[in-house]
């Protein structure tokens, strides 16, 4: 589906560990062969007895609670994963040098006083466009801000208030996959290139492409992403994760990078419904620096995941959203249609004709409205930042120009030199109208559908086979349906729904505003039902058949103004 800015990209694994040498700042030291020859496979994910790589955030805190494991036993796991295995990813930028010290802290606080925090004890990736005071960089992938010295984003502090470790932040595309329309998705001059390790030389999407490649692969238990539109659902529908894209307003945006503040939301990435839905929890409130979080007050609900056992599909009415998204990859659809399969046999009435309308309309008043809310946006928060950094869109396009030969090797700043060129005052009544026609046209296709057909959700792919990563043209994005949650702030969750040649395939589930707790169980519901999900190979490559070949050359390899941002 048509997108503002691009996400693309493809790479070799052996072009990609080249790349990311030499052209990125490495933030967390590795030895030099682990790229090439791991300790132990990949693939081994155990903890003793525990497979952790299908452990629940429940499971691990009863261990810890009867004293069978420990937060340090759990962290230090995934320190050693880190090691061992990013290497082949460069999916994490920096490990938290404290994140030992802070699970001490928490397995003391379990023996003094037990183990009523959501999150006691567990390792939590953070994609680093999320501000952290700490001896960690908050960098949104840029050597520009390596200086910054931001405080904690509002929902780090309710991570940190919750029991969580912060084990580090994860590499994402640079500035949230909106500085160029020729990028590839998950790389960034700090970073370098993300890989997806279902197979190293695809796509993990972007932009929250290292949260997404960083817990397919066990590097953490549950990561932070953030989306303006598409990137916490397409980086967990290719690397096989549950995502939640919140309702606008739901998470606090305090602290956190902006592309723009009309669309931006933080959302959980985990490997279950169940985790996610217990970071949801831990994360949600009111922010009296973030304005739109007052609108949830007698909406949301406390815990997400009480409830989520007793879901079922049956009697729920499904809509089906095709239009423009199916008949793009003949392996998404196929994966699509066995899903509908699936929630028709779990109980759901499936209605066809859920298509929202007026897709290309909203495209183009979106593509209007966010150059100029990031241009106002970014001003403000660079104004505001402490540290040494350039302090506005301005100076970080000649921040670039000065330092082009680590941040832009491989694609350029269109996207930025657009935003700059705008007035930046969301007074202008072009912009007003832009915003007015995006946003309002997105929640009245929503609400004609879902009221009209007195639907409980609309399902959709979420996103096509992962493409190889090409940096010299960027992304060859297929298709996504991310666009009408996103714009019109309404939620969205995928869940894993299948695998085409090894690779994950995503349904999102979407419904209407401050509808987390509903989607939440038919996303939980499907996934008891319908239980594909599987750890990540690690494959070098994968064979293209003669299809997929000549649909890409059909396309001549070119990036488009298609993707997924934020």
């Amino acid at each position: 589906m048509p997108m503002p800015p691009s996400i693309k990209r493809r790479r070799s694994a052996a072009f990609a560990g080249l790349a990311a040498g030499a052209t990125a700042l490495s933030l967390v030291q590795t030895p030099a062969t682990a790229a090439t020859r791991p300790a132990k496979p990949p693939t081994d994910t155990r903890l003793g007895r525990i497979d952790m790589d299908k452990a629940t955030i429940p499971q691990l805190e009863r261990l810890m609670r009867s004293g069978q494991l420990s937060s340090v036993a759990v962290t230090t796991f995934y320190l050693n994963r880190i090691r061992r295995v990013d290497p082949l990813l460069h999916a994490v930028l920096q490990v938290n040098p404290d994140a030992l010290a802070e699970a001490r802290l928490s397995d003391r606080a379990r023996r003094t006083r037990g183990s009523a925090r959501l999150l006691e004890g567990i390792p939590v990736l953070l994609k680093d466009n999320v501000g952290t005071h700490d001896r960690e960089h908050t960098t949104a992938g840029s050597l520009a801000l390596l200086g910054a010295r931001p405080a904690d984003a509002a929902l780090v502090t309710k991570l940190r208030n919750a029991g969580a470790v912060i084990i580090g932040k994860a590499n994402l595309s640079e500035w949230a996959n909106f500085r160029s329309t020729q990028s590839s998705s998950g790389w960034s001059g700090v970073g370098g290139q993300t890989n997806n390790p279902y197979a190293l030389d695809r796509n993990p999407c972007g932009s929250s492409s290292g949260s997404g490649a960083g817990i397919a692969a066990s590097l953490a238990q549950v990561a932070i992403g953030t989306e303006t539109d598409g990137s916490i659902v397409c980086p967990s529908g290719a690397n096989g994760l549950v995502g939640v894209k919140p309702t606008l307003g739901l998470v606090s945006r305090t602290g956190v990078v902006p592309l723009s503040a009309q669309q931006d939301t933080p959302g959980p990435m985990a490997r279950n419904t169940e985790d996610a839905a217990i970071v949801l929890s831990a994360i949600h409130g009111v922010d009296a620096a973030d304005p739109a979080t007052r609108e949830q007050v007698g909406h949301v609900l406390a815990r997400y995941q009480d409830g989520l056992r007793g879901s079922t599909l049956a009697g729920k009415r499904i809509g089906l959203y095709t239009q423009g998204v199916l008949g793009q990859t003949p392996e998404g659809d196929a994966v699509f249609n066995a899903a509908v399969a699936k929630l028709k046999a779990l109980g759901a009435t499936v209605v066809t004709g859920a298509d929202p309308a007026g897709g290309d309309a909203i495209n183009t008043a979106e593509s209007l409205a966010l150059p100029l809310e990031f241009k106002h946006d970014i001003n403000a928060y660079l104004a505001a930042l402490p540290g040494t950094h350039p302090r506005d869109l301005a100076g970080l396009i000649a921040f670039n120009k000065a330092n082009a030969r680590r941040e832009m090797p491989f694609f350029g700043q269109e996207i930025f030199e657009q935003a700059q060129a705008t007035s930046g005052d969301e007074t202008e009544p072009a912009y007003v109208k832009a915003r007015q026609d995006a946003t309002g046209g997105a929640r009245k296709a929503l609400d004609d559908v879902l009221g009209g057909l007195k639907l409980d959700a609309i399902v959709s792919l979420t996103n096509g086979p992962a493409w190889t990563t090409d940096l010299v043209n960027g992304d060859h994005f297929s298709t996504g349906s991310s666009t009408f949650a996103a714009v019109s702030g309404y939620p969205s969750v995928t869940v894993p729904a299948g695998y085409t040649n090894g690779l994950p395939i995503g349904i999102s589930f979407t419904g209407r505003r401050w509808s987390e707790e509903t989607l939440l169980r038919l996303a939980f519901a499907f996934e008891k039902g319908n239980p594909v999900r599987k750890a990540p190979t690690y494959a070098a490559t994968l064979p293209v058949s003669d299809g997929v070949r000549a649909r890409l050359q059909r396309r001549g390899f070119v990036g488009s103004m298609q993707g997924r941002i934020g």
